[in-house]
């Protein structure tokens, strides 16, 4: 990762679910089966050179398994 999570996420909405989300014949594959949602919410992450920022990230996450691959999409406010 080249940001991380200083806050926890806020505003927490579900973007698909299961057959719905793109790749989740990948995610079954690399992690197991389970009830798959990718989700979206808001963060404060911290950037490799020191710099805060809060920013919109995306990420699956399956119950019994946790999230997985957070990205961050977009710089909300420095």
């Amino acid at each position: 990762m080249y940001f991380e999570l200083v806050s926890r996420i806020t505003n927490v909405e579900t973007i698909a679910i299961g057959s719905s989300i793109y790749e989740i014949a990948r995610l079954r594959r690399l992690y197991g089966r389970g009830r798959w949602r990718k989700q979206k919410g808001v963060a404060t992450v911290r950037f490799a050179d020191g710099t805060l920022c809060e920013a919109e990230i995306h990420w699956y996450e399956a119950h019994g398994i946790g999230r997985k691959e957070i990205k961050l999409k977009r710089i909300i406010r420095v």
